[in-house]
């Protein structure tokens, strides 16, 4: 759970996607939208509330699973490893390779990376690995809350719900997956051709990642889907948000890069969660309405917040029945 990241660490991390939220609301969604939510706040967290709900069901149920699902995964043992390898070869260790090499080689990088490491004393190579393990960590974080502000903070509340539907078609499918399909990440099989460059440079890195993976777990990159998902929602309502658009492409294609890079998944895992983003906006869109309503979990929510009232009440008669037998008992 996430109680067991270091507090310095989920510090750290809060303190720096807490401030890239901050300057994205303000550049991006506006001083005159937060002034709206901030008014209508309530009424709009009413009206997507059983998608919120819906949400926290699959991440609750997606934990457990992810806790749990190895055993089935070990009595399936549909090893998947060698059929990855087999597609795409050495494609990991040669993106470390030019990205740790050649790539540093160009012009327009010599002069910077020179100057970085005048000012700070890390070398080139290092510098790239703190870039993409940043962008790992705290771009894709950033990548998948913020749409939660700004689709919140449009009018229109139909992204928002789809949205919400489409990280719970992502998750579900994902971890579906992850119990189907055992899976090991190149630094797990071609060590040392692969190196586990974020955990040898940022080694507290690995009470995060620890906590939402495994090792056996990496077929199809959800980093890779979350990623995608948000790029093609912010190119739907690119209307609404322009800059969010130019902003959340380019920082998918780097998170989807550093997944490579850093390796932890196959360029397979990163197609295969391309894939899956469309296929769970297309599956959000399958399910709702013009206005991103979708009618059974409407009504199921409906039904929910019906019992629960109903169980309230009776909770309360029976209190109240409770206190008046105590209060006619003391009187005697």
């Amino acid at each position: 759970m996430i109680v067991s990241i270091p507090p310095a660490l989920l510090q750290q991390i809060v303190l720096v996607v807490g401030a890239l939220l901050l300057i994205s609301a303000v550049t991006i969604i506006g001083i005159s939208r937060l002034g709206r939510l901030r008014r209508h706040l309530v009424s709009r967290l009413r009206e997507v509330s059983p998608y919120l709900a819906l949400l926290a069901i699959v991440f609750i149920v997606n934990s457990f699973v992810r806790d749990h699902g190895q055993v089935l995964s070990w009595l399936l043992d549909w090893q998947v490893t060698g059929y990855i390898y087999t597609i795409e070869g050495d494609l990991v260790a040669h993106i470390q390779t030019y990205l740790t090499g050649d790539f540093l080689t160009l012009p327009v990088l010599t002069e910077l990376t020179a100057r970085v490491q005048e000012y700070t004393g890390v070398v080139p190579a290092d510098q790239v690995t703190a870039v993409f393990s940043m962008v790992y960590v705290y771009g894709y974080v950033f990548l998948m809350v913020f749409p939660f502000f700004a689709y919140l903070s449009n009018n229109r509340l139909d992204t928002f719900r789809k949205l919400m539907l489409a990280y719970a078609f992502n998750y579900t499918i994902g971890v579906l997956c992850y119990v189907l399909f055992i899976s090991y990440g190149p630094r797990n099989l071609l060590y040392p051709e692969v190196q586990s460059l974020m955990y040898e440079w940022w080694p507290r890195s690995q009470f995060v990642t620890g906590e939402i993976n495994s090792n056996t777990n990496v077929f199809p990159s959800l980093h890779s889907s979350i990623s995608t998902t948000v790029a093609l929602l912010a190119y739907r309502t690119r209307d609404v948000y322009p800059g969010w658009l130019y902003v959340s492409a380019p920082l998918a294609v780097m998170v989807m890069v550093s997944t490579m890079f850093l390796g932890i998944h196959w360029g397979v895992d990163v197609v295969a969660g391309i894939g899956l983003a469309v296929v769970s906006i297309v599956l959000a869109d399958h399910v709702t309405d013009e206005h991103g309503e979708n009618a059974w979990l409407l009504r199921t929510s409906d039904r929910v917040i019906a019992s629960l009232g109903r169980y309230l009440r009776l909770g309360r008669e029976w209190l109240s029945k409770l206190r008046s037998e105590n209060a006619d008992s003391q009187g005697r």
